[in-house]
């Protein structure tokens, strides 16, 4: 039951994972690898925000008070993972996810300036975890990633660009304690940056006769950096069948830049960047009604970091509520997991006039669902 009561309690805060920080669709959690003797789980998470704005100033003769319209797509996020006990002391884990990703474009003809805007980001990550226990309690943890990242921008301004796919490494490395009769584990992971040298074609329409535009066509390289974190996760037994949980979570998103240099020419900014880091909190209480049946709530806050939210990312922190279920039978684990998202109230600045707010965005939410299975072998 034990046993149980952690699968709904790592589930619950993933499972039904929604709008993290920045571009962040994955927390990179290393709970696969106190699963008991060998397993395999696949997660799915479908995620439906609602983020739009109003326009504060006139931008090329579009008049002030223009809704943005819907800008977040919905989309999906996934993860497989394969965990193995090589032994009394060492357990191996491999896992494929989603790390980063964005999905925004503002709907055409609603009369916002931004309207046409589109912005995408897709990765993929293959990372390889060991954890030694070198005591009962005391475990080691330690890996390699590979992050294959690519992208591409068009703006209603005319500047396109389209970032090639780039693969590039990084590591991680943890501690964790745990005392599994009582439920109880605390475990701290520091996920290493990325660093990507893109190769980027660029294209801008320049006027070369009145009213006569040409695209002018470079191919460049720049670098972002997938930013490092740290992860704190814990959960304990509070009273027979309870799991108390929860985890705290920085990400260094003051170090990311997407800053092309031919964008960066022509508007003299970064196309996208933000101004601090997040740090996300996250708490759950776990219920054991059975034995096939647990369940858990949950809640998260995010930290807003304040100042101007760029264009093609206009959030700014995040309240959020859940439910959880988990469903066992013989060594198989089904969970399923629904969270409410409250996004931040936030501003993005004017492209021709720095410091100057574009646009409020406001009221606005989202909804995750979630589904894990998972087998012990």
């Amino acid at each position: 039951m034990r046993h149980v009561l952690m699968t709904v309690g790592a589930a619950a805060l993933t499972a039904g994972a929604a709008h993290a920080g920045g571009i962040e669709r994955s927390t990179q959690s290393v709970a696969i690898l106190f699963e008991q003797g060998n397993h395999v789980e696949f997660s799915l998470g479908d995620v439906s925000p609602d983020v739009s704005g109003v326009q504060q100033v006139s931008l090329g003769g579009e008049p002030v008070g223009n809704s943005s319209g819907d800008v977040a797509g919905d989309y999906t996020a996934w993860s497989l993972g394969v965990k193995a006990a090589l032994g009394d002391r060492l357990d191996f884990a491999l896992v494929l996810d989603e790390p980063v990703g964005s999905d925004l474009e503002y709907p055409a003809g609603t009369g916002y300036a931004y309207a046409g805007s589109s912005a995408t980001i897709d990765s993929h990550a293959l990372t390889a975890m060991l954890r030694y226990r070198a005591t009962s309690a005391i475990s080691v943890i330690g890996g390699l990633r590979a992050v294959q990242t690519e992208g591409e921008v068009g703006l209603f301004i005319g500047y396109e660009m389209r970032a090639a796919k780039e693969t590039d490494w990084g590591y991680l490395l943890g501690l964790a304690w745990e005392r599994p009769e009582i439920a109880a584990r605390v475990s701290l992971t520091y996920n290493s940056a990325v660093e990507h040298d893109f190769s980027a074609r660029e294209s801008v329409p320049v006027e070369v006769a009145p009213g006569v535009f040409v695209p002018v066509e470079q191919q460049n390289g720049f670098t972002t950096t997938i930013p490092q974190s740290l992860h704190l996760e814990a959960q304990t037994g509070i009273a027979p069948g309870t799991l108390l949980f929860g985890s705290v979570r920085w990400v260094d998103w003051s170090e990311f830049r997407i800053a092309p240099p031919l964008y960066v020419q022509v508007v003299g900014d970064d196309l996208v960047a933000y101004d601090g880091d997040t740090v996300t909190y996250s708490i759950g209480l776990g219920r054991q009604f059975n034995g096939s049946w647990s369940g858990a709530v949950t809640a998260s806050y995010e930290d807003p970091i304040g100042g101007f939210s760029g264009n093609l990312g206009p959030t700014d922190g995040a309240t959020s509520l859940g439910l959880a279920a988990t469903y066992t039978r013989g060594p198989m684990k089904i969970t399923g997991a629904l969270r409410h998202v409250w996004l931040g109230d936030t501003e993005t600045e004017s492209p021709t006039s720095p410091g100057t707010t574009f646009g409020e965005f406001e009221d606005n939410e989202g909804t995750a669902l979630g589904l894990r299975v998972g087998y012990s072998f």
